[in-house]
C-alpha cells in the first residue's frame, strides 16, 4: 500500500509541475503542452495535484471545453470509486 501512496503522490507532483509549466510556456507565448497530455495525467490520478495547480497558477479555468473533459474525469473516478468500494 506505501508503494500505491508514493506513486499517485509523484503523479500529482508531476501533474502540478505540468500544469506550471504550460502556464510558464502561455505567458512566452512558445508551444505549449497538449490537453491531451495534461488531461492524461488527470485520467490516471493526478486529479488533485493538477487541480491545485489551476487554482493556484490560475491556468484553464476560464476554458470550458477543458473544465468540461476536467470535471468529466473526476465524475467517473468518483462513480469507479464508488463501483470498487461497494463491491
Amino acid at each position: 500500500m506505501p508503494s500505491l501512496f508514493y506513486f499517485f503522490l509523484i503523479l500529482n507532483a508531476i501533474a502540478f509541475l505540468l500544469m506550471g509549466y504550460d502556464k510558464q510556456l502561455a505567458i512566452r507565448q512558445k508551444r505549449r503542452i497538449s490537453e491531451r497530455t495534461l488531461l492524461t495525467f488527470v485520467f490516471i490520478g493526478g486529479t488533485i495535484g493538477s487541480g491545485l495547480a489551476m487554482l493556484l497558477f490560475r491556468h484553464k479555468i476560464a476554458k470550458a471545453s477543458y473544465l468540461f473533459k476536467f470535471i468529466g474525469i473526476i465524475i467517473i473516478q468518483i462513480i469507479t470509486l464508488f463501483w470498487i468500494y461497494k463491491s
